[in-house]
């Protein structure tokens, strides 16, 4: 191990992810520790990550923010590197990682964003707005926490924050059929976020938001020039937004008090 390696804890969350686990933790295999936060996974998860690490807990699901926290609060190392189970960490990523440390970050520095790379069924999404998809991964443990936001969680830093040049490859949707159900996952989730302030959903939610989501992705973002992936995405992408909206409306509609304390859901 790379003495600068004894730095730096990675910290990944899991839940049912068999088919990911194991290549994430290898790809972080020169780390000195790596923590598995596993919220009670049905599958092999929790026992093909105690195969590569000893430091695996399994809780109850609290938010991906209380979720990550708790593997920060674990950590020995002074510089905490998040990873989702179905990222990759590449090498030109370790090598920047490791030469910087070495070399002795900047004190005024809290934490590095990280460019990802992410595929959709297999190819590099390069358009669209889906790259460089800078991510906050890489911080100072002392530097701050995640807030609990239900989805797309942040990380509060106290500091200057900079970019590395490496990547990070996100193999988000390898298939269709699981595109489908992190959108039915995921647009739950958003739909709750969203009531936090959303007081009425209108015919233009459900109506504008997504045709503007997809013009946005498609052409503006020019998503066209990943062809027919990049039509898929950005339909996909426009129709979390009509299902996120239809969402909170049936929220609304059966819980009154969970609009920001009224129910209001009309076409104006």
């Amino acid at each position: 191990m790379n003495k600068c390696a004894s730095h730096v804890t990675a910290v990944i969350l899991t839940k049912n992810e068999e088919s990911n686990v194991t290549d994430c933790l290898k790809s972080v295999e020169w780390v000195s520790e790596i923590i598995v936060v596993d919220s009670e996974s049905t599958d092999r998860t929790v026992e093909l990550a105690q195969r590569l690490t000893s430091q695996v807990y399994v809780v109850p699901w609290r938010g991906f923010g209380p979720q990550k926290n708790f593997g920060i609060e674990h950590a020995n190392g002074p510089w905490i590197l998040i990873v989702d189970a179905d990222e990759r960490v590449t090498v030109g990523l370790r090598n920047e990682i490791q030469e910087m440390l070495q070399n002795g970050p900047a004190s005024h520095v809290a934490g590095y964003r990280i460019a990802r790379r992410n595929f959709f069924y297999g190819r590099w999404m390069q358009h669209g707005g889906m790259f460089p998809d800078r991510q906050l991964r890489f911080f100072r443990k002392d530097a701050g926490r995640y807030d609990d936001t239900l989805l797309h969680e942040r990380l509060l830093l106290k500091g200057e924050v900079k970019n590395l040049q490496g990547f990070l490859d996100h193999h988000s949707v390898p298939t269709m059929a699981h595109h489908v159900r992190k959108m039915i996952h995921y647009t739950s989730l958003a739909a709750r976020e969203k009531l936090k302030t959303l007081r009425r959903v209108t015919f233009t939610h459900l109506f504008g938001h997504h045709l503007w989501i997809i013009f946005k992705v498609f052409i503006l973002r020019r998503g066209w020039k990943d062809g027919l992936h990049g039509l898929i995405a950005a339909m996909f992408s426009g129709f979390h937004t009509f299902v996120k909206y239809a969402k909170a409306y049936s929220i609304l509609e059966t819980s009154p008090s969970e609009g920001n304390g009224e129910r209001v859901a009309d076409r104006t």
